[in-house]
């Protein structure tokens, strides 16, 4: 069988094809869109093992290889960046590289999302960047009030509905000014709607998911801080969660693990990684913060697990009282709330693959009975 490193790009691909009888690699650069990349592939006579960097936009070609029979393999692009050292960079050192490495077995292969869970993940991903924009939108009209002197009346909340219709009566002197606050407030305004809408969405395509899917999404929300928003932000990002060996696994593909630099007797541990899963690490750092407060169950958390399994509310519970302790235990410790908060995410993760798989699991047994 052939081995075939393909640094792919929108408008070329660089191939490194290597010949295991004759231990000969031959090069190429094919143009997408012609054709001419169809024809190579369909030109090589056997099934071939082709090694791409995972990227963006290759999903037509991963699907053009899976139909011609070969066998396609995507790669960590920071691992693969990471396994050798170099001091020049093309692409046609790229596809060579990508060749040899994979021979050798360096490289692990990611998941691949399908057409639906891409789908689903692309609309979450919709409504984190609408956050975004809305968060700067607010921050463009509160500085242009705040350098103007404005102050809200004392006990309002900045961004509640009292605080919106406060804003909308204000008046300048300077008309010029008045334009500038009429402006910032109409973002504000449309960002708040964008946002809703988008959340809107994303609940009616969790109804149109698998049923499997779903029952993920309802059983992450028996876990304090995570509701249905966050649930489905997680399975969109994870996919099937069991793919994960385990708990610590999970956890370094979130990036929320420290680096280490030790040898011999000297350890040396610094700050996380971040090779890894930025959107689930944000997840998991912001339902982090609810586990400063004592473990209880309010009313919003136990309408969400109305109908879980007790397995799943006990897997909940426990994260709450280890969750707690941990970051009261560092906290009394004198660590920096921002380190805390991190090292309690990065234990939520365990629960959450705990949570994940029980349900996967029960979910699959369901469909074979």
């Amino acid at each position: 069988m052939k081995i075939v490193g393909c640094d792919f790009h929108p408008r070329w691909q660089q191939i490194a094809v290597f010949d295991r009888e004759t231990g000969e690699i031959t090069e190429h650069r094919l143009m997408n869109g012609d054709g001419e990349a169809e024809r190579f592939y369909s030109g090589l006579g056997e099934p071939a093992l082709v090694g791409v960097e995972a990227c963006g936009n290759s999903q037509w070609f991963l699907d053009l290889l899976e139909g011609l029979g070969h066998t396609v393999w995507v790669g960590d692009a920071a691992q693969i960046r990471a396994s050798y050292i170099r001091k020049q960079k093309t692409d046609r050192r790229d596809a060579v590289k990508l060749a040899r490495c994979h021979r050798a077995g360096d490289l692990t292969s990611v998941w691949v999302p399908d057409a639906d869970a891409e789908a689903l993940r692309d609309l979450v991903r919709a409504r984190e960047a609408a956050k975004q924009d809305q968060l700067r939108a607010r921050h463009r009209l509160s500085k242009v009030l705040l350098r103007s002197g404005q102050r809200p009346v004392a006990g309002i909340k900045p961004w509640t509905q009292p605080y919106m219709a406060w804003v909308r009566q204000l008046r300048y002197e300077q008309a010029a000014r008045d334009w500038t606050r009429l402006d910032y407030l109409h973002e504000v305004e449309h960002m708040a709607e964008r946002v809703r809408q988008l959340e809107e969405a994303i609940r009616e395509a969790v109804k149109l998911a698998p049923a499997g899917m779903r029952e993920v999404i309802r059983g992450l929300q028996a876990l304090r801080g995570i509701a249905e928003i966050s649930a489905v932000t997680v399975v969109a990002e994870l996919g099937r969660i069991s793919r994960f060996e385990s708990a610590r696994q999970l956890m370094g593909y979130s990036g929320a693990v420290p680096s280490e630099d030790s040898s011999g007797k000297r350890q040396q541990r610094g700050g996380i990684t971040k090779t890894g899963n930025a959107h689930l690490r944000r997840i998991a750092v912001e339902a982090a913060w609810s586990y400063r407060l004592r473990p209880a169950v309010g009313p919003g958390l136990r309408k969400r697990q109305q109908g879980l399994p007790e397995e799943v509310k006990e897997i909940a519970w426990k994260a709450q009282l280890r969750l707690h302790r941990r970051y009261a235990g560092l906290a009394a410790a004198g660590k920096d709330q921002r380190k805390i908060v991190t090292a309690v995410g990065r234990e939520l993760l365990g629960f959450i693959w705990a949570i994940g798989v029980r349900t996967e699991t029960a979910a699959g047994q369901q469909m074979a009975a």
